[in-house]
């Protein structure tokens, strides 16, 4: 892409001395690298256990962003809120005005086939939807995000050297969560047939960011409870697994 195309659209609402009306960092504030869980008390409770010399640089609308350093490198954490329009926003004014390289998406999901099983990681090499966020681009056709592939091999190999399972392919990031489906069962198994063996909110909308304006993503899930077995992840189960989750995450601070 043309450099002149990366500049802000002229109705951008970017203040270099007050942020955006979502997003109240200023220049320099935000690392190159930023996780986002969709819940931002999550993001607080992950600066809170894992970074050290954390500065909070937003609050508003409760989505609370930070950055620090992890073994001496620098990151920033900030939730995106739940669905793809949420994470749409988000994830847009960080690669576009703040001048963010990746992000890694880190949250739940449910499982949808047998190959997913309660507590796995789950890295999302593409992303199918039910959404019509691509239709923004006029592209003619349906366009397929993907994953950045060496952050995808960046976290495979670190899951890998923990001996933590997880489960690469493609997922389905819906805007209707899952259990609340006006076709029930049936609304799913469709999507379970055709591969994909995890369900978001997020990944579509992030992934098509990043490719819009030339930036990098991932998205690495925690699977909290299966479409398939009806196990939900105890109390015991999410703190083991989310543990996991953080860790690889925390492996792409620079």
């Amino acid at each position: 892409m043309a450099q002149h195309e990366m500049n802000h659209h002229p109705h951008d609402l970017y203040h270099q001395d007050r942020g955006t009306p979502h997003n109240s960092a200023l220049p320099g504030q935000i690392a190159s690298t930023v996780l986002m869980p969709g819940d931002p008390l999550r993001a607080k409770y992950v600066a809170d256990t894992y970074l050290s010399d954390v500065v909070q640089f937003n609050q508003v609308r409760g989505m609370l962003g930070f950055t620090g350093t992890y073994k001496g490198k620098r990151i920033s954490i900030m939730g995106s809120g739940m669905g793809g329009p949420s994470m749409g926003i988000y994830s847009y004014e960080l690669f576009s005005h703040y001048g963010v390289e990746r992000i890694i998406r880190i949250g739940t999901c449910g499982g949808l086939t047998a190959d997913v099983e309660v507590g796995d990681l789950v890295f999302a090499q593409s992303a199918s939807t039910d959404s019509n966020y691509a239709a923004q681009y006029n592209l003619g056709g349906t366009f397929a995000p993907c994953a950045d592939y060496g952050l995808l091999e960046t976290a495979v190999a670190a899951a890998r050297r923990r001996n933590i399972p997880f489960w690469v392919g493609n997922i389905l990031s819906s805007d209707i969560f899952s259990l609340y489906n006006a076709q029930g069962e049936e609304g799913w198994k469709k999507w379970a047939r055709m591969g994909c063996a995890a369900t978001d909110m997020e990944c579509y909308a992030l992934y098509c960011n990043a490719a819009y304006l030339h930036k990098k993503a991932l998205t690495i899930l925690t699977c909290s409870d299966s479409n398939v077995s009806h196990r939900e992840m105890s109390s015991e189960e999410r703190q083991t697994s989310l543990h996991n989750m953080f860790q690889v995450a925390l492996e792409f601070a620079e």
